[in-house]
Parts: C-alpha cells; sequence; structure tokens
C-alpha cells in the first residue's frame, strides 16, 4: 500500500508542477494588441493629418450613418479641395463594406461629410480613406470595433 501511495504522492507533484508550468507560459506569453482605436492620426506618408467622427455615439449596426472627416495639413492648416475614396471592410472576415460610402459635402474648415457608411454586423471594421489634395495624395485607416 507505501508504494501505492508514493505514485498518487509523484502524480500529484508531477500535475502541480505542469499547472505551474502552464500558467507561467500563460501569464507571460505576449498578448495580441486589439486594433488601434485611435480617431485621430496621421496618414501614411505624413502628408496630413486625418480625424474622424461619427454622427451618432455609440455607433449602432445595421443603420446608415453619416461621418465627418477632418483633414488638416502637416503644419495643421485646413486642408481644401480634396478628393476623398472611401472603402473598408471586415479584416477578419475577408469582406468589404456593405455599401459604397461617399464624401458628399465639404463643411469648410477642413471637413468633409461622408455619407453612407453602414456596418452590417458586430466586430472589427476598417475605414480606408484616399485622399487627393494640392499637397499630394496619401490614405489613411481607422478602426472601428462594434
Amino acid at each position: 500500500m507505501a508504494f501505492l501511495g508514493r505514485y498518487i504522492l509523484a502524480a500529484i507533484g508531477l500535475a502541480a508542477v505542469l499547472v505551474g508550468v502552464l500558467a507561467a507560459v500563460y501569464l507571460t506569453a505576449p498578448r495580441q494588441a486589439g486594433p488601434d482605436l485611435a480617431r485621430t492620426k496621421k496618414t501614411v506618408n505624413g502628408l496630413f493629418v486625418a480625424s474622424i467622427a461619427p454622427d451618432r455615439d455609440p455607433i449602432t449596426q445595421g443603420e446608415l450613418h453619416s461621418w465627418v472627416l477632418t483633414l488638416k495639413s502637416a503644419a495643421g492648416d485646413p486642408v481644401e479641395n480634396a478628393a476623398i475614396d472611401i472603402s473598408g471592410g471586415m479584416p477578419q472576415h475577408s469582406h468589404g463594406l456593405p455599401t459604397s460610402p461617399q464624401a458628399t459635402d465639404y463643411l469648410g474648415g477642413g471637413q468633409y461629410r461622408i455619407d453612407g457608411i453602414k456596418f452590417s454586423m458586430s466586430g472589427w471594421w476598417t475605414l480606408h480613406f484616399n485622399i487627393s489634395a494640392k499637397a499630394g495624395s496619401d490614405s489613411v485607416t481607422f478602426n472601428v470595433v462594434l
């Protein structure tokens, strides 16, 4: 009987060591960062600083939204007369937006109304803006999580 007790004690000790190793691996493993949810950022080549703001917060699923895209030069001046193309989608699902958003109005002060944005499901979405203006062409991508 003492021989069986030693096996049980050894198995318990081995299980405790295994649990300790797994806990150490789990607690020290690098965490995958979530998407950057900043609403203001520099464009890829640094020509512009772009900001987005939804027409309502919280952002709702299944409804059309209007957003305002604000464009400033690197020096902080409003960007006027920009041509803006919008695309986006769900990177984890490999599909685009269910609508074709458009820049519909220049509001002044570097602000452009973007109409026709719709998020058809919850999750991580991207909004990608290609911008052409007097300073040149550049792009920026924003992440939105519903």
